[in-house]
């Protein structure tokens, strides 16, 4: 069982933002990018240009704060 849990998907802009925003508060996110992953085999993408961000679960409810906080800001 995986210790990262999903706590974002997006375009690149929005998710690079958020990647940006944990990683000054020291918050371990990962890059999932489907279709650069299906390119590179061979394979065309399922969703072309999203992509997901991952966290430790440790720092699960800390990242979902930050993200909402984003988010709130971006609509206002």
């Amino acid at each position: 069982m995986s210790n990262y849990i999903k706590v974002f998907t997006g375009n690149f802009i929005e998710v690079q933002r958020i990647f940006s925003a944990l990683e000054k508060l020291n918050i371990c996110a990962v890059i999932k990018d489907e279709s650069e992953s299906g390119r590179l085999a061979g394979f065309g993408p399922s969703i072309q240009g999203l992509q997901e961000i991952h966290v430790h679960r440790d720092e699960h409810d800390k990242a979902i704060t930050i993200i909402e906080n984003l988010s709130s800001e971006l609509q206002a």
